[in-house]
């Protein structure tokens, strides 16, 4: 059976509502005004929790490490990776006030621990209420394992694994006696094409590990992949946004303006009235239709006492409030017990 997780307030599994991640990631471009503004778009957008990342780029790669391509591409210009790093560090300073608008909007604060242990380090200091470990860290198996000791939901982002990548994550994490674990379906591309989503996977994970929740981290243009995700069963669905596309950074232009965000979460909330419960029965408004959609058993001429029930004098019409379609091979060949007139129900009490 699928376990249900919590963070803060926020319950995550079968039957609860698809909880929504904003990432904002480092489109604030190191500046505070910018993550605070991020924080209450992403509020107004209807998403369960904004999510940053938190490093300092030393701690994150060295100084020969070069820029992806869809980097170099979104940029343009080419340097090391650790100098376009350094432009789009968060201040450790900003976070408290950062946290303290997430509460004051009531949206839930998250972050990436992508400076590794001591990232992770700072964001349990801050009482982070779960770690979300991007896809470039799913082989960091050391770190894995070292945030998970804090037993708190850990979320774990799949682009570029193979599955056994991906179980050998999730058991090291069990190991350590933590089972909340969420996986994310992801393709590390920024933006991906549709011909590399790959949904698809995302269902072969829920197969493959039961007991763990999935979901779907998202870097496609629009709103389609998402939506599509909802309705295949992804618990968490994570999406890049920014202020503005135009702006300069490396995820802007793969991420969503405001206005999509909030345009995106809201038909993920109808796909979730619209998928329903699983259980198969009349709503309210089809119990009121009932008597006049249905047929029934009726008279199709006036039909004498003593007289044999044929194909010929009886037949089905509406309304659905008399004897069921599917008693007429048994009363065929019974007997009318009083008069009966063209075009009306016939009655239990009517035949012998």
């Amino acid at each position: 059976m699928e376990k249900i997780i919590k963070i803060g307030n926020k319950k995550i599994g079968e039957g609860c509502p698809v909880f929504v991640i904003a990432e904002a990631g480092v489109n604030h471009n190191g500046r505070l005004d910018l993550a605070l503004k991020l924080v209450d778009e992403a509020k107004k957008s209807g998403a369960d929790a904004i999510k940053f990342q938190t490093f300092k780029a030393e701690q994150v790669v060295t100084t020969t490490g070069g820029m992806a391509v869809y980097q170099k591409k979104n940029i343009g210009a080419t340097k090391s990776q650790l100098e376009m790093l350094k432009e789009l560090e968060l201040s450790e300073s900003f976070y408290k006030k950062i946290i303290s608008r997430c509460e004051k909007e009531k949206i839930i604060f998250l972050s990436t621990p992508h400076g590794g242990f001591e990232s992770v380090d700072f964001l349990q200091s801050l009482n982070a209420l779960a770690f979300k470990f991007g896809s470039g860290d799913l082989t960091n198996l050391s770190v894995l394992q070292y945030a998970a000791k804090f037993k708190k939901p850990m979320i774990l982002g799949t682009g570029m694994a193979t599955m056994k990548e991906v179980e050998e994550a999730v058991n090291c994490i069990k190991k350590i006696g933590n089972k909340k674990i969420i996986l994310l379906h992801c393709t590390t591309n920024y933006p991906c094409p549709l011909s590399e989503v790959n949904l698809r996977a995302m269902q072969t994970m829920m197969k493959k590990f039961p007991g763990v929740l999935v979901g779907y981290s998202d870097h496609t243009l629009g709103t389609q992949v998402p939506i599509m995700s909802a309705v295949l069963g992804a618990r968490v669905i994570e999406k890049h946004f920014t202020l503005d596309r135009k702006m300069k950074g490396p995820d802007h232009k793969a991420s969503m303006e405001p206005e999509e965000l909030k345009a995106m979460t809201e038909k993920i909330r109808n796909v979730e009235v619209v998928l329903g419960l699983n259980i198969k029965k009349p709503t309210q408004s089809e119990l009121n239709m009932i008597k006049n959609i249905r047929k029934s058993l009726v008279s199709l001429c006036n039909i004498k006492k003593g007289e044999r029930f044929t194909k010929e004098n009886i037949g089905i019409k509406r309304p659905g409030d008399g004897i069921l379609p599917k008693e007429f091979p048994v009363i065929l060949g019974r007997k009318a017990k009083k008069n009966i007139k063209f075009d009306s129900l016939i009655k239990k009490n009517d035949y012998k």
